[in-house]
């Protein structure tokens, strides 16, 4: 598939935020971990909000005609982009409330907020969910058709979320042991399950040139593609990148998404707290980053729809 830059960028940057939103609501209304105060927790949940609007509306840059994105809304039955819609629309009334409480109340929010909290990160748990099962229902292309896409999608934004709210403690000066807990935990269960990823796709065969056909009995070879420029269907769903660039990317997959971040965690918690810790947290947060967002190209390059046998492909 062709990688959309906006598409790119939404899935990753909203992904953060909720995962960022989640993670300090139920941090704070479970009582895990150094309690945040009023201004700690305002800049936690009002970056998360930032990310999940800037991601939002980015993803309309995908759109040929932006002013039907309101259609998004209508097929909640059987689409899981409308759901997504649906979902993520649903989420912000919650949130904001809660952000309410936080903003009158600080981090002892009566019960009204409390509950408000909980269904936000309820709502935001489902809506990264239903992000990645936009991929993970298309049967036309193995390399997403698989549970561990969307469990992909939500271990990416928490392990994004955790180490932005890593970020944020450390510029307050507070005790990072335990949210570096979090987030290298996080980091190690995502790389893991990257790597899973990659061995999955890399093994499990689709359909063939002769499954398409129905004649299994010989090797099938296509003889013409009956067009001498590329198409639409060429394009945006024939898209190809070299071995040697793949094995590059994947590598600066792991090291600046998982590796580099997990050894920038483990020194900024044995720091005192101050500059030299706030630098390494935010160092971890663009090379996660910058990581995932790579993570992500690759895996719109690396998807094969099942069209391309009927344009050269011997299988997806």
């Amino acid at each position: 598939m062709h990688p959309a830059l906006s598409v790119i960028f939404f899935t990753v940057t909203s992904g953060a935020g909720f995962g960022l939103y989640s993670l300090t609501a139920v941090l704070q209304l479970f009582r895990l971990g150094p309690s945040l105060d009023r201004t700690q927790l305002l800049v936690a949940l009002v970056t998360s909000l930032v990310l999940i609007i800037a991601g939002l509306l980015s993803s309309t840059g995908h759109l040929a005609n932006p002013k039907n994105a309101w259609r998004s809304f209508m097929r909640v039955k059987t689409s899981w982009l409308s759901r997504e819609a649906v979902l993520a629309v649903a989420f912000f009334p919650f949130a904001f409330l809660y952000l309410i409480g936080v903003i009158f109340y600080g981090a002892h929010v009566p019960i009204f907020f409390v509950t408000m909290g909980l269904i936000g990160i309820i709502f935001g748990f489902i809506t990264v969910f239903a992000t990645g099962m936009i991929y993970a229902c298309l049967k036309t292309m193995r390399q997403w058709n698989t549970p561990l896409v969307p469990a992909n999608y939500l271990l990416m934004g928490l392990t994004l979320g955790a180490l932005i709210h890593m970020a944020i403690e450390a510029y307050f000066g507070a005790d990072l042991q335990f949210i570096s807990g979090v987030a290298g935990t996080a980091l190690v269960m995502t790389g893991v399950m990257k790597g899973i990823y990659y061995f999955w796709i890399d093994r499990v065969s689709g359909p063939t040139i002769n499954t398409a056909t129905t004649f299994t009995r010989a090797r099938v070879r296509l003889l013409d593609t009956g067009h001498t420029a590329g198409t639409f269907l060429t394009e945006e769903f024939g898209y190809q990148i070299s071995e040697g660039l793949r094995s590059v990317l994947r590598t600066l997959v792991f090291v600046l998404g998982f590796i580099l971040p997990l050894i920038l965690v483990a020194l900024a918690a044995y720091l005192a707290p101050g500059a030299g810790a706030f630098a390494l947290a935010v160092t971890a947060v663009v090379s996660s980053y910058v990581g995932k967002m790579i993570e992500r190209w690759l895996f719109f390059a690396e998807a094969r729809h099942v069209v391309n046998l009927y344009h050269g492909a011997q299988h997806t």
